[in-house]
């Protein structure tokens, strides 16, 4: 039987190409393994950071007052009390110049003084007390109008009662106004000063006959 093989399909004559290709695929792999390079394995941790929703303390902000300062010392009054000078000097004086030292001389007698007046008792108490023109209303009605509260004392919130003595004469004048007890920032020279500008008072009455009593009054300062 005859054989219908071609020689295109014969692959003897092709051993040496196939060859070669396969040391040249031989020789790549060769090549690659050792340019092949190998990395170590490594452990990654992850870290979760973990919040803590742990409410911040607020420090409440406090206002530090200040302390107002403390009211000036109230200034010393003086009184001046002016005294009727009505003493008579007698500038008749006699001069003997023919005097020597066997002159007799007479013994200096001084003029008799004149008896002073004393000054009229001041009461405490009477059977009828002075009082005011209208009663205790009309007085504090009074001093509410004429009263002006002092700067320095609204400024450094001073407020209270103001005790004033004074003495109410026979014909109802108002005299020798002091201040008891005060409370400073100019509160006191107030209460004195709308004292010292009242009317004439009702006077007191001890056995029918108008007196000198003394009086003690409270002003009040209130901050409204």
């Amino acid at each position: 039987m005859e054989s219908r093989k071609t020689p295109k399909a014969d692959l003897e004559n092709k051993k040496a190409i196939f060859f070669e290709i396969g040391l040249v695929i031989a020789l790549a792999l060769v090549f690659f393994s050792f340019n092949y390079k190998s990395y170590k394995a490594r452990t990654v941790t992850l870290i979760k950071q973990q919040v803590q929703n742990t409410p911040e303390e607020i420090v409440p902000i406090t206002e530090q007052k200040v302390k107002p300062p403390p009211p000036p010392p109230p200034k010393a009054v003086t009184q001046i009390k002016i005294v009727n000078n009505d003493v008579k000097v007698n500038d008749n004086v006699d001069i003997d110049v023919e005097a020597d030292m066997n002159t007799a001389v007479s013994d200096y007698v001084p003029p008799e003084e004149e008896d002073s007046v004393p000054e009229q008792h001041i009461f405490m108490v009477v059977e009828q007390m002075p009082s005011f023109p209208g009663g205790m209303g009309a007085l504090m009605k009074y001093l509410a109008t004429h009263i002006h509260y002092p700067e320095l004392a609204k400024e450094s919130g001073i407020q209270g009662r103001v005790f004033i003595n004074f003495v109410v004469e026979p014909d109802g004048s108002i005299s020798h106004v002091k201040v008891l007890r005060g409370i400073g920032g100019g509160c006191d020279e107030e209460a004195v000063r709308v004292v010292k500008s009242m009317p004439k008072w009702i006077p007191g009455k001890q056995r029918g006959k108008p007196v000198r009593v003394s009086f003690n009054l409270p002003v009040k300062f209130t901050l409204e």
